[in-house]
């Protein structure tokens, strides 16, 4: 038979174990170092803030492999649709623009530049325009639109003070070089 005097004792004693663990956790439970339920809450809010501000400046980045790809292939359109491969597709598109908008090309002088950058050989053209104000204004802002890649750098007005306005146009014109 069981010796009860020995198992009272080894109740006792895992019963005052039980109630210092019990003390130990209220005290941890209720003491600065834990803090309390609403500093806890007003932690958990705050980190909870935290998260969302950071989820939405990560957002932008989503699919970025993909939009990428996308950005490339906006890229490879670009170059290929507003950048000709040859001289006389420039010059065609800028007779072209000038004759849409009833404007007169007295003179235009091409100036290809020495250096290349990223495939593209800059082409500087000044050209001396004439026709109404109206008609240069339509003329400059289609030359603006236009698929076809300009620069425009400068604009002087002149003219007579009767008849046809006078303009001179500084711009430039992107060719693809080793197409």
């Amino acid at each position: 038979m069981p010796d009860l005097r020995q198992t009272r004792k080894k109740m006792k004693l895992t019963l005052a174990v039980l109630a210092g663990v019990d003390v130990l956790a209220a005290v941890l439970y209720f003491s600065p170092v834990v803090g309390s339920a609403e500093s806890r809450q007003m932690e958990m809010n705050r980190l909870q803030a935290e998260l969302t501000a950071k989820t939405r400046q990560v957002a932008p980045l989503k699919d970025l492999p993909q939009k990428v790809n996308i950005a490339r292939g906006q890229i490879s359109d670009f170059y290929r649709n507003r950048f000709p491969s040859q001289n006389s597709q420039i010059y065609t598109e800028l007779g072209k623009v000038a004759a849409e908008n009833s404007v007169k090309i007295d003179q235009v002088r091409y100036k290809p530049a020495d250096t290349t950058s990223n495939g593209l050989l800059p082409i500087e053209m000044e050209a001396d325009l004439s026709g109404s104000y109206a008609s240069l204004a339509r003329f400059i802002n289609a030359i603006e639109r236009d698929e076809m890649f300009f620069v425009i750098n400068s604009v002087t007005l002149g003219g007579e003070p009767q008849g046809a306005v006078k303009l001179n146009v500084k711009l430039e014109a992107y060719l693809k070089v080793g197409t």
